[in-house]
């Protein structure tokens, strides 16, 4: 078994590493010679978003390291689909008003939407985070917590916390804040850690919160036959209207009734199993009933009253066990998303990026940022730059100049304990892809021609070599970028354009189709489209610019665009020309 300083990737500056220290090291001290165990929770109460993943994302990449380094590690994913169904979400196809009789109801007894194949709401949302993470390359251990309630795995530890009622209301007291109870009761179910509303602008931060604190949480109180920690399901409506008016301890008599349908029941709670904890306890009792040794939370778990802190207590005082290792994370920040197709507000999932992206770009976001490091994930133009900043790591780390925070962060994103993630064999420039999928509409013998004259020297043989990531690209230009930004070339030359040109434009246009046949290429037109304005200037065509050159070169980029797509800036030159093709330039540049 590795030590730690054996660690494959880790580093003195890598913060991956050191929680796996801390992990490995607390772990051993609560159970030693047990698996290693990290947790996350996603509730599938609608579209699971980029917030939430990294909920996920945090523990796997930790619990990655700790493989690396020859440990058994469980990470369990708890699928929160015993939750009340809260509201009726905007933006979701196959839904309308109708599924507001649904509200109160576990998420896995409410309808999937229309047209969906799948036997529930919580199913359909679940399924595709789970395809979005085997993509990611994550493994873990699902658990339904429907099925962990209903089967009755849990039911010594809600017997447990009923014989402990006053002491777990006693700790949540500490924390309360007055409020009106009707309110308080209308709000209804847990939150804290589970997503309810998200900002539903382009610079969006997903936030994997629901609310703040104890005001936005059901803690189980209220009642006038006091404070109970478990809410049963009606019997009747399926619904979580109830309000326990009654139990004994010895006999474990419950009563309840329910408000929205005025059932009421005697139930024996040794046998019965149609309900949960409140969150504020069902999480604690978790953490003991699993053994997690690490769980990340939400920016809002930092607040007086939060499930966090406030489960950190009862984990303690009631089920006599132990807080996980719990880091704090950020937000995560969208820019720009031009098509809105996840949930309301259009907050994108990592399925949706995962049609742009690569998944070791993806991981490689949530990789090289500390937990608490807020951070943006691109669907705009930055895209561009971001792929450009992962090539140039890629290129840094083949020749050995990448640091060693870096290098960890990219060997997190590229592969996992269990091997490499699937990868394009020729990672052609992804801006270059962009632009070629736009000017050719994604027509694969012209993509295929353009693609194979950008080096002549190592042609492109097929399409498969530059996939995924041209796939990725073609995605992005057609669902993410506007049709007024697409790239139309000319069907005819702008002869009134090309009949006002001076005779220093005509030259220039000139120097430009002469030197066609000999440039090319990517790097070979690259060169001629900067050097024209320098021979005009009476320079080498190596010279280096200055300010007056630089503004000689935009105006003769500028009338390039206008003769070529009719407007003023477009995609890289040289990649336009190559994708125009020669014959098709000489037309439009008035040869």
């Amino acid at each position: 078994m590795q030590t730690v300083a054996q660690s494959q990737s880790g580093t003195e500056t890598d913060w991956v590493s050191r929680f796996a220290d801390d992990v490995i090291a607390e772990s051993e001290r609560r159970a030693p010679g047990k698996p290693v165990v990290v947790a996350s929770g996603l509730s599938p109460s609608g579209p699971i978003h980029l917030g939430n993943l990294r909920e996920v994302m945090t523990p796997h990449l930790v619990a990655d390291e700790i493989r690396r380094r020859g440990y058994t590690v469980r990470h369990l994913i708890s699928w929160d689909d015993y939750d009340r169904y809260r509201k009726v979400p905007n933006g979701v196809p196959g839904i309308d008003e109708s599924w507001a009789e649904h509200i109160g109801k576990p998420l896995t007894s409410v309808p999937a939407p229309a047209g969906s194949a799948y036997p529930n709401w919580a199913e359909h949302f679940k399924a595709a985070m789970v395809d979005a993470l085997g993509e990611l390359g994550v493994e873990f251990d699902g658990i339904s917590q429907t099925e962990q309630y209903t089967s009755g795995a849990y039911r010594e530890q809600i017997l447990h916390a009923m014989r402990h009622r006053a002491e777990i209301d006693a700790v949540l007291d500490r924390y309360r804040t007055k409020k009106d109870p009707a309110e308080a009761a209308a709000k209804g179910g847990k939150g804290g850690k589970k997503p309810q509303q998200q900002k539903k602008v382009d610079e969006a931060e997903l936030e994997a919160e629901e609310g703040s604190g104890a005001a936005s949480e059901d803690d189980g109180s209220g009642g006038s036959a006091g404070y109970f920690p478990y809410k049963p399901y009606c019997g009747n409506c399926e619904k979580d209207f109830t309000t326990v008016t009654s139990y004994d301890d010895d006999s474990t008599e419950l009563n309840y009734t329910c408000t929205a349908c005025g059932f009421a029941e005697t139930v024996r709670l040794n046998e019965f199993n149609r309900g949960k904890l409140v969150w504020k306890v069902d999480w604690p009792m978790r953490w003991a009933y699993e053994g997690v040794i690490f769980e990340p939370s939400g920016v809002d778990h930092s607040s007086p009253g939060s499930s966090f802190v406030v489960g950190g207590q009862i984990v303690r005082e009631v089920f006599d066990g132990a807080q996980p290792i719990g880091p704090m994370y950020a937000f995560v920040g969208i820019s720009g998303m031009a098509k809105m197709s996840s949930s309301k507000g259009g907050v994108p999932t990592p399925a949706d990026a995962l049609k742009i992206m690569e998944a070791p770009l993806l991981r490689w976001l949530y990789a090289r940022r500390r937990p608490n490091q807020s951070f943006k994930i691109a669907f705009d133009q930055e895209i561009q730059r971001l792929y450009d900043e992962w090539d140039s790591l890629e290129r840094k780390v083949a020749d050995g100049s990448v640091l060693p925070a870096d290098a960890a962060a990219y060997s997190r994103a590229v592969r996992t304990a269990g091997g490499e993630l699937p990868r394009t064999p020729r990672p052609l420039p992804y801006r270059t892809l962009a632009s070629v999928v736009d000017i050719t509409g994604g027509h694969d013998e012209q993509t295929l021609r353009i693609l194979s004259e950008l080096d002549p020297e190592n042609p492109l043989a097929s399409l498969d070599e530059a996939r995924p990531r041209l796939d990725r690209a073609e995605s992005w230009i057609t669902t993410q970028v506007p049709a007024e930004a697409r790239t139309i070339v000319r069907d005819q030359p702008d002869k009134e354009l090309l009949g006002s040109l001076d005779d220093q434009g005509r030259e220039s246009l000139r120097l430009l189709l002469e030197g066609l046949d000999s440039h090319w290429s990517l790097d070979g037109l690259t060169t001629l489209v900067y050097g024209v304005p320098k021979v005009l200037a009476g320079l080498e065509p190596d010279a280096k610019p200055t300010p007056e050159l630089k503004t000689a070169q935009r105006s003769f980029f500028a009338l390039l665009y206008q003769l070529l797509v009719g407007r003023d800036t477009g995609p890289r030159l040289p990649t336009l020309l190559l994708a125009v093709g020669a014959d098709r330039v000489r037309r439009l540049l008035g040869a």
